[in-house]
């Protein structure tokens, strides 16, 4: 992609996604995500009932009289994008790519983060940890996000989240909030990667699909290559019993990874390519407040 197209398409989601965390979604995601601990606000005179663990010995000794530490939740958080980069991002079918719904829901993420004062960081995989960008703040390091988003080119396509979930929890020391992006086409069983992270982290996991993945469309032959192996083979989806096969395949695999996701704890929504991405995030975030 050429760098004036790249810096077209970066404004335009700017744009759009901007307007979004600064109208939607300032207040619910302030409310939705909790800071990562208790920071010190200020000195008070001890009152029954308060914590002997609290006692600030300097002041207390000063006044002659006991004096408490008091503190307040820290508003200010590591926010983590764990964005799947595999080949089978790159499919579409309705309104728009897996990877461009991505793309934009990742953005207006990182916007309401700043808006919050946060720190944004991001993890690219693969099966491999493809890129890692450190945590920081303001809206250069996001339209930097936003433009390796739309340009970035992975070595492998193929997809392994418990790869990308152990890589936080040995990047990320600190309390972090972890939005997982992906379609969760993934080699390998991540539950238990996951539950180790959500104890010490807050993940959140948002999977991105297209309709397709869903139902086949009763067009005869047709032929269907796989993103992430290349593989090649062709299907009569005119066969009504193929077409329940693949139904019952998605419904399935549908059922195991929300199982995944509950068993680790794990907030999570599923959105459609076609679906408008802010109905689900609003909801997302309401349910957490």
């Amino acid at each position: 992609m050429e760098t004036s197209e790249i810096i077209k398409k970066v404004r335009k989601i700017e744009i759009k996604t901007r307007g979004l965390s600064s109208n939607i979604f300032a207040g619910q995601y302030h409310s939705a995500f909790k800071g990562r601990g208790m920071a010190f606000s200020e000195v008070r005179e001890y009152q029954f009932g308060d914590d002997v663990r609290d006692i600030d010995w300097n002041v207390t000794a000063r006044f002659h009289r006991p004096y408490v530490k008091v503190f307040e939740e820290e508003r200010e958080l590591t926010v983590m994008l764990l964005i799947d980069v595999s080949g089978s991002l790159d499919f579409g079918t309705q309104k728009q790519m897996k990877r461009d719904m991505v793309t934009e829901i990742a953005a207006t993420i990182a916007f309401s983060a700043i808006q919050n004062n946060d720190k944004i960081g991001v993890i690219f995989f693969s099966d491999k940890i493809e890129k890692y960008i450190p945590p920081k703040k303001g809206r250069k390091h996001i339209l930097y996000i936003i433009r390796e988003m739309l340009d970035f080119q992975p070595e492998s396509k193929r997809t392994d989240v418990k790869q990308a979930v152990e890589f936080l929890s040995s990047v990320q020391k600190r309390r972090t909030t972890a939005f997982i992006l992906s379609d969760f086409y993934t080699r390998n069983d991540f539950q238990q990667s996951l539950q180790i992270a959500n104890r010490k982290h807050d993940v959140v996991a948002i999977q991105v699909y297209d309709q397709r993945a869903k139902e086949l469309p009763d067009v005869g032959l047709m032929k269907v290559v796989d993103a992430e192996t290349g593989f090649e083979q062709y299907v009569d989806t005119g066969s009504k019993r193929l077409r329940q096969a693949y139904q019952r395949y998605w419904q399935n695999r549908q059922s195991d990874l929300i199982e995944t996701f509950n068993k680790s704890n794990v907030d999570n929504v599923s959105i459609a390519t076609n679906e408008d991405f802010v109905k689900s995030l609003m909801m997302l975030f309401k349910q957490r407040s």
